[in-house]
């Protein structure tokens, strides 16, 4: 086996696991009477239900997301809330007029009976005003959740769908941006703002209906002076807030996408002493996104103090006109006491309007970005006619391809290659030669611009994405390992596969005697395999694969970041993995290529040498010159 450097490696001592064994904690530290607690707890757990999530690669809604669409299928959970809404409303606003009569009737006429029943029935319409408020919240807050649910799965979805160049194009923090704040920003939307809204909007219909009832012209007076400069300065509000909004949408993305480069970079930060210049730039982008806040309190300290001289002024005029149409007995004290009381409760719902709109503000900025998302069509499409492609024996074919990142800059021009069932093919070649671009067409994470590929004769294009794939297996030059336990990483591809299996597959390259000393199928891997080391997390890769049990297998620089050891750990394991396969091996080490069948030399998008090592050194070309360059800083010629 290989030795390994560092506290990080499985030889870097006893692990949590060993430890716990040793101390006389089992089950990973948990102590025994714990763990009868936790198991009692568990046993009155409710059944979680995983739900089946439909997904793939052709068919989804590709109409451009709007709320009106969203939410239209949940049109009747919208209905019931929006009739609680109007019985609460109505429950809420009789104050006033019960306070009318009250007076009126009641106290100026002092008639107990009628001020008794008033007041009584006041008190029973707060109270139903209040449990149907508990009972709307509760219903709206579960609607609100399934919407936010719905929504995130939606947005993942797309993501998934996506080819690898989109993620090259688009920074990761943006798009945790769409699937965190800007769907918060929607979520504050579904759960308060729509609801709220129509409990504003109806409170204002009510009052403007019981204020015309009482007095007209006293009611024409009072609109007259609030809804004009109220309805201006909205309109001003929402002209202004527009922008400011949608530059607090992008500030939040790029905090975010500083952060998670930061984050995901620390060490090449830490190696190069680039903290304080990181803390400096990260403040440049933190007080960017402070800047674009600022900008919209200020635009909120202007419209809500304007809206609150307005009700102020409203006031004072309703009672000049009030205490004038009293005095020639027009209006009585008890429906001006009303009047006054329907303006104070005319003016809140614009406030509550205010602070909705800046939800919606919010919301209608998210709406537009996950729209942009949601809209994005994947590079590699899965036609509607496409059929699964068969098990395959593994035979590769390029004809004629030409394929470049950029349009007018080809890297692979009228490429053409043929390679066998159960061939090894090596490519070499200087680095942006087109070496990995050929593996990436294979596995069809690109589509050529002319030309075709196919396996076993199959055109790559009219099979669907996952039967292509799941009989290909890929190891990276960087193997990506997910915050879990062994067993998860190995068994990635099939979720399915027994422990045997993943043992076997452990043992087949080499690592079991290793993951049995790191704690088994169990053991910790932390997110990227950060606390192993570079062989280690190469040979978990090669077990992924393993298990996979792929008929094509790409070997994308696989060997090129180990030691010399840990190499030639790899190369035992990849003469087991590869047994009877198809193998292309994109290689950065003439160790590895050469024991491939053949040796493709890659210059310039084109193959300029092909053969078996031994033909190749003879002809004294360029793999022979890359050969003995290779020999003189230290290659064995064996």
């Amino acid at each position: 086996m290989f030795a390994v450097g560092g506290g990080g490696g499985f030889g870097g001592g006893p692990t949590t696991v060993q430890s716990s064994a040793a101390a006389g904690l089992p089950h990973a530290e948990v102590p025994g009477d714990l763990r009868n607690k936790v198991e009692k707890v568990l046993r009155h757990e409710p059944e979680h239900i995983v739900e089946a999530v439909p997904w793939n690669h052709v068919d989804w809604d590709r109409r451009p997301f709007t709320l009106k669409r969203f939410l239209w299928p949940h049109r009747g959970r919208l209905a019931i809330a929006a009739a609680l809404v109007a019985i609460e409303t109505i429950a809420l606003q009789l104050g006033p007029v019960l306070t009318q009569i009250g007076i009126d009737r009641g106290v100026i006429a002092r008639n107990k009976r009628v001020l008794v029943i008033a007041a009584t029935t006041y008190v029973v319409a707060v109270a139903v005003s209040a449990l149907l408020g508990a009972i709307r919240v509760a219903f709206t807050g579960r609607l609100g959740e399934r919407l936010n649910e719905a929504l995130r799965i939606r947005v993942f979805a797309q993501m998934q769908r996506q080819g690898v160049d989109y993620y090259t194009s688009e920074k990761a923090g943006v798009l945790l941006t769409r699937m965190t704040s800007d769907i918060e920003a929607l979520s504050v939307l579904f759960q308060d703002g729509i609801v709220n809204l129509l409990v504003q909007a109806l409170t204002l219909v009510v009052i403007t209906s019981i204020m015309f009832t009482y007095n007209p012209l006293l009611a024409v007076i009072t609109l007259g002076v609030a809804v004009p400069p109220t309805l201006a300065v909205s309109l001003w509000f929402r002209e202004a807030s527009s922008g400011a909004y949608t530059r607090v949408r992008d500030r939040i993305a790029e905090l975010l996408s500083h952060l998670q480069e930061s984050l995901a970079g620390i060490r090449v930060i830490v190696a190069h002493n680039r903290r304080a210049v990181n803390v400096s730039e990260h403040r440049d982008v933190v007080g960017e996104h402070r800047d674009a806040n600022i900008a919209t309190s200020r635009l909120n300290s202007i419209y809500a103090p304007s809206t609150d001289m307005v009700g102020i002024i409203s006031q004072a005029v309703l009672l000049g006109a009030g205490a004038v149409m009293f005095a020639n007995g027009s209006l009585t004290i008890g429906e001006l006491a009303a009047f006054l009381l329907f303006l104070t409760s005319f003016f809140a719902p614009i406030q509550t309007l205010v602070q909705l709109y800046n939800s919606y503000q919010q919301g209608g900025a998210a709406v537009v970005k996950l729209r942009q998302l949601l809209s994005t069509e994947p590079t590699v499409t899965q036609s509607v006619t496409a059929t699964d492609l068969p098990p395959i024996e593994g035979a590769i074919e390029f004809r004629d391809v030409t394929f470049g990142y950029i349009a007018d800059s080809p890297v692979l021009r009228d490429f053409s290659l043929r390679i066998a069932a159960g061939e090894s093919i090596a490519f070499v070649g200087e680095t942006g030669a087109g070496k990995s671009t050929i593996a990436k067409l294979i596995t069809r994470f690109h589509d050529p611009q002319s030309g075709v590929v196919t396996i076993d004769g199959y055109d790559l294009r009219d099979v669907t994405l996952t039967s292509l794939r799941s009989q290909l297996g890929v190891v990276p030059q960087e193997p990506f390992l997910f915050a879990g336990v062994v067993r998860d990483n190995v068994a990635f591809a099939r979720p399915d596969a027994t422990d045997e299996e993943l043992l076997d597959a452990l043992d087949a390259v080499g690592i079991s005697e290793l993951v049995e000393r790191l704690g088994g199928l169990d053991a910790v891997v932390h997110e990227r395999g950060a606390s192993l080391s570079a062989g280690e997390r190469q040979l978990l890769a090669l077990a992924r694969a393993f298990v996979a049990r792929p008929r094509v297998l790409i070997l994308d620089e696989a060997t090129s970041n180990l030691d010399l050891r840990s190499e030639a750990t790899v190369e035992r394991a990849l003469d087991t993995l590869l047994g009877g396969r198809t193998a292309v091996i994109i290689a950065h080490r003439l160790a590895t290529a050469r024991r491939a069948d053949r040796i493709a030399v890659v210059h310039d998008g084109s193959i300029v040498e092909i053969g078996s090592h031994e033909q190749l050194v003879s002809e004294g070309g360029r793999y022979s010159a890359m050969y003995d360059t290779w020999v003189e800083h230290g290659g064995s010629a064996k």
